[in-house]
């Protein structure tokens, strides 16, 4: 029980996670980044997209780096959700 508990909450998460980003990349075309709305979600999401802009390459003016962490979060999220199924069987 206490395993799909977690699964449930990884889930949850997960979604706020992508959803964050998915804001963050929206609002960067519209707002300022001095707004500080825009700032503080920067500041969540940046440290994780930082590390995949190192090795993530711009192609063109489109910066890939957010489609590559949503896919990643979804990956593992969906690992650890098998992961803790498999436990509570």
């Amino acid at each position: 029980m206490i395993f799909l508990l977690l699964a449930h909450w990884i889930n949850i998460l997960t979604n706020l996670v992508v959803l964050l980003v998915i804001v963050q990349v929206a609002l960067s075309y519209f707002l300022s980044p001095y707004n500080p709305f825009r700032h503080a979600l920067d500041r969540i999401v940046e440290p994780m997209l930082a590390p995949i802009r190192r090795v993530v390459p711009l192609i063109g003016m489109f910066d890939l780096s957010p489609l590559v962490l949503i896919i990643l979060i979804e990956v593992v999220s969906y690992a650890l959700i098998n992961f803790l199924s498999s436990l509570a069987r």
